[in-house]
């Protein structure tokens, strides 16, 4: 889903019923980073496009998303009263990437 904003965006996902994962793509650490805090599912990507943990994390998200008190695995098996975040990140060395980032190239 394309938007045409980040507070659109951001509106968009927060007012899901369903809070599994989502992906944002950007050039700017702090939008990634406000970003993080700011959106409310369990696993979040950036500038990765499907946000899937390795298995001492939940695969899982918030809000409608899950059934029952308690995820799958990891720690939320014990502590299933915490709510966690789990966030995937790619920020490619600039000088070695063929993705433009934005960031300056000392050649």
């Amino acid at each position: 889903m394309r938007v045409k904003s980040y507070d659109e965006g951001l509106k968009a996902i927060n007012d899901n019923q369903f809070g599994n994962g989502t992906a944002i793509f950007t050039r700017d650490g702090g939008v990634a980073r406000q970003f993080q805090y700011e959106v409310n599912v369990g696993m979040v990507g950036v500038n990765v496009p499907i946000p899937v943990p390795v298995s001492y994390y939940s695969f899982g998200g918030w809000k409608a998303s899950l059934f029952g008190d308690q995820h799958m695995y990891g720690p939320e098996g014990i502590n299933f009263f915490t709510r966690g975040k789990v966030v995937t990140s790619r920020w490619p060395d600039p000088r070695t990437s063929q993705v433009d980032l934005g960031f300056p190239q000392n050649r």
